[in-house]
C-alpha cells in the first residue's frame, strides 16, 4: 500500500503539464540531433567529389557512407549498457565530444579512401550515441499524452533539419570550398557541447532508479513546480522490475521477445532502404539526367519531408499505442511502392514527387518506430532497447549504400537500386504489421511497459 507522501516517478512525469523546462530541454535535444543528422548524411555529398580523384569503384564509394555507419553500429549497441549504468547525460556528452574531435580531424586529415573511412568509423562511435539516447531522454521526460509529438519535435525535427542543412551546404558551399567544408561546418557542434555541459540535467527516471534523491527532488520541482512543496518530503519509487545484467537476454525474455525480434528485423529493412536511398540519391539522380543542384537538392527534400511525415504519423499514433504497428506498415508500404515507380518513369516533376513521398513515408515512419521502441520497454531497458533497435538496424544501413554500389557496378543503371529499396520497405511494412494482427494477447506484449 502506498503511503501519503510516496510517489511513482513514472506517474509524476506522465501526468505533468508541458513546462518551460520541458520546452528548453526539447530545444537542446533538437540541436544535438541536428548535428547527428547533419553528420550522418553529409558523406552522400562527398562521393561526387572523390570518386574520380581517389579512383573509386561504386562499391568503394558506398563504403564512404557505410564506414561511419559501422562505427554507429558499435556505438548504438554499446551505449545503452553504458547509459543505463553511468547515466544518460554523461554518455550523451561523451558521444558529442567524440563527434567534435573526429569531425575536425576529417576536415583536416582525410586525404584518401582509407583515412576518410577510418575517421568516419571513429565519428560513428559518437553518432551511435546521440540519436538513440536523445530518443530515450525525450521519452523519459515528456508527458505520456504527447510523447510521440514531443519526440518528433524534440528529436526528429533536429535530425531531419540536420539532413537538410547537409544538403544545402553540399549545394551551395562545396562547389567553392570543396567537400571539406561539410566537416568544418560540422565543428559548430563544439559550442553546443559546452552549453550541454552547463544546462542538461540527468534523466529523472535514471536518478530515481539510482536513488539520487536530492538531485531528483530539485529536478522534479522544476518539471512540476506546482508540486514543489510536496516533493520536499516525498518518497520516490519506481515500478521497475530488476533488470538482468545481460541486457540482450532481458530484451529476448518471454515478456519482450516477440516485439524485440519484430522491431529488429523491421529496423534492419527500413534502414537498408533509408541509407541506401539517402547515400546514393544525389549520384543516382545525376545519372538520370538531373542537374548538379537538383540532384544534391533531392537529399535535402528527403529530410525535410521526413519530418512532416513523421509528425503526421506521430499525431495519429498518439491516439492509440496499439494502432502504431498498423500505421507504420501503411507508411512503409506507400513509400516502397512510390520508390518502385521510379523504375518505370523518369521525369523531373515525377522524380521530385516520388522523393518527397519517400521522405514523408519511408524516413518519416522510422522516427516513429524509434519512439515506439522506447515506449515498449521499462526504464531500466529503454536505452538498451532503443540502442539495440538502431544497432541491428545499422547492419541494414551499412549494407544499403554498399549493396547499392554493387548493384550499380553490376548493372550500370539505377533501376536495381529502386527495386532493392522498394522491396525492403514493403517487406518491412509486412513485418511490423504482424504485431497488429495477433489480437489482444499480442497487444499486451507491445503495450507501454509502464
Amino acid at each position: 500500500m502506498r503511503s501519503e507522501n510516496e510517489v511513482d516517478i513514472h506517474e509524476e512525469l506522465a501526468g505533468a503539464a508541458v513546462t518551460p523546462l520541458h520546452k528548453a530541454l526539447g530545444v537542446l535535444i533538437t540541436l544535438i540531433t541536428l548535428f547527428d543528422g547533419y553528420d550522418t548524411f553529409n558523406p552522400a555529398y562527398v562521393i561526387h567529389y572523390v570518386m574520380q580523384p581517389w579512383g573509386l569503384q561504386p562499391s568503394q564509394a558506398g563504403l564512404l557512407v557505410s564506414s561511419g555507419l559501422i562505427g554507429f553500429l558499435f556505438g548504438a549497441m554499446g551505449h545503452g549498457m553504458v547509459a543505463d549504468r553511468y547515466g544518460r547525460r554523461n554518455t550523451l556528452l561523451a558521444g558529442l565530444w567524440i563527434i567534435n574531435v573526429m569531425t575536425l580531424l576529417t576536415a583536416m586529415f582525410a586525404t584518401d579512401f582509407a583515412s576518410f573511412c577510418g575517421l568516419r568509423f571513429l565519428t560513428g562511435l559518437g553518432l551511435g550515441v546521440l540519436l538513440p539516447l536523445g530518443t530515450t531522454y525525450i521519452n523519459e521526460l515528456a508527458p505520456q499524452r504527447v510523447s510521440n509529438s514531443f519526440s518528433l519535435w524534440g528529436v526528429t525535427f533536429g535530425w531531419s533539419l540536420g539532413g537538410v542543412v547537409a544538403g544545402l551546404v553540399g549545394v551551395f558551399l562545396t562547389p567553392t570550398y570543396g567537400w571539406q567544408i561539410l566537416y568544418f561546418a560540422g565543428t559548430m557542434s563544439i559550442p553546443l557541447t559546452l552549453v550541454v555541459h552547463a544546462v542538461l540535467p540527468e534523466s529523472p527516471k535514471f536518478l530515481a532508479a539510482r536513488g539520487r534523491v536530492e538531485e531528483l527532488r530539485a529536478l522534479m520541482s522544476r518539471l512540476r513546480p506546482e508540486r514543489r512543496g510536496f516533493y520536499e518530503n516525498a518518497v520516490f519509487r519506481t515500478t521497475e522490475h530488476k533488470v538482468s545484467q545481460n541486457t540482450i537476454a532481458a530484451l529476448l525474455a518471454p515478456r519482450y521477445r516477440r516485439v524485440s525480434l519484430t522491431i529488429w528485423l523491421t529496423a534492419f529493412l527500413t534502414l537498408f532502404a533509408i541509407f541506401g536511398l539517402t547515400g546514393w540519391i544525389p549520384t543516382v539522380m545525376i545519372k538520370r539526367g538531373e542537374t548538379f543542384a537538383a540532384s544534391f537538392g533531392f537529399g535535402a527534400l528527403l529530410q525535410a519531408m521526413s519530418f512532416f511525415g513523421g509528425l503526421t504519423l506521430a499525431t495519429l499514433a498518439d491516439r492509440g499505442f496499439a494502432a502504431t504497428p498498423r500505421l507504420l506498415g501503411t507508411w512503409w508500404a506507400i513509400g516502397g511502392l512510390a520508390v518502385g515507380a521510379l523504375v518505370f518513369v523518369n521525369g523531373h516533376g515525377f522524380n521530385i514527387a516520388v522523393v518527397a513521398i519517400a521522405g514523408f513515408c519511408v524516413i518519416g515512419a522510422q522516427h516513429v518506430l524509434n519512439n515506439f521502441t522506447a515506449n515498449s520497454y521499462e526504464t531500466g531497458l529503454r536505452a538498451s532497447g532503443v540502442g539495440m533497435e538502431l544497432g541491428v538496424g545499422r547492419v541494414g544501413a551499412i549494407l544499403g549504400p554498399y549493396v547499392i554500389g554493387l548493384l550499380q557496378q553490376a548493372t550500370g543503371a539505377p533501376d536495381a537500386v529502386f527495386w532493392a529499396i522498394s522491396g525492403a520497405a514493403i517487406v518491412a511494412a509486412a513485418v511490423i504489421s504482424s504485431l497488429a494482427m495477433v489480437g489482444k494477447a499480442a497487444q499486451g506484449s507491445v503495450a507501454p511497459a509502464e
